[in-house]
């Protein structure tokens, strides 16, 4: 049975559009035209990945995608932003909130399907995780939980930058370039921008606090984590 992807947009021929390529992929698809209506869907039935645009009637897509983020019930469901908001800083500030990754109109319904199809696909090909994984002693990551702790209490992380944490920790002291962070996240088939890593890791460490010091930057290569 096909994933199931909520498409929401206030143009009800965007919305067809984007439905029916979903469709003839194999997706279950349900259309919205308002953010209220989504969000009344999603109480009842949870979509296995969002496709949101920012300029909509009733609600603000950004705040919309940072409240979702923000909720424990939802912040593993993931986003691809479809706006005619192409900006650079738009697409910084969509990634920062947590969207998984941001399309702009006008679009390729090909390369939107297939952008799709590596989000759904980042966490299914994962090697058989440990139970956790420490980096010092304060800092516990459950790869199969989507779950990390410091000093006992839980924090929110979306699940690009869950799996940014991961690959560093699995091998404390490598030095791991963007590219290399990239093609572990989007599997080759990537079609980004080259801040998104820098952008990730920005906000990775925001939420690690005082402990985001242990990932490094090495200048003109990429991240490694120090314990």
């Amino acid at each position: 049975m096909g994933k199931l992807i909520a498409v929401v947009d206030d143009e009800a021929d965007i919305v067809e559009l984007v439905s029916v390529n979903l469709e003839k992929a194999g997706f279950k698809v349900e259309g919205f035209y308002n953010a209220n209506d989504l969000l009344s869907f999603i109480k009842k039935k949870t979509p296995d990945l969002i496709i949101l645009d920012l300029m909509l009637p009733d609600a603000d897509g950004f705040e919309i995608c940072k409240n979702l983020k923000s909720q424990e019930k939802y912040t593993n469901i993931p986003v691809i932003m479809l706006t005619a908001k192409g900006e650079e800083v738009d697409k910084v500030v969509g990634l920062e909130i947590g969207a998984d990754d941001y399309v702009t109109k006008p679009f390729s319904t090909r390369e939107l399907v297939a952008r799709v199809k590596v989000v759904l696909r980042r966490g299914e090909k994962e090697e058989e995780p440990k139970k956790s994984i420490k980096i010092g002693e304060e800092i516990e990551i459950f790869p199969k939980e989507y779950k990390v702790l410091i000093s006992g209490k839980k924090i929110e992380l979306t699940s690009t930058e869950f799996r940014i944490l991961h690959l560093l920790a699995k091998r404390k002291g490598w030095v791991f370039s963007r590219d290399q962070i990239l093609d572990y996240l989007y599997e080759g088939d990537r079609i980004v921008f080259d801040r998104t890593i820098d952008v990730h890791i920005t906000h990775l460490r925001d939420k690690l606090g005082k402990f985001g010091e242990c990932i490094k930057s090495i200048r003109g290569i990429g991240y490694k984590i120090e314990e």
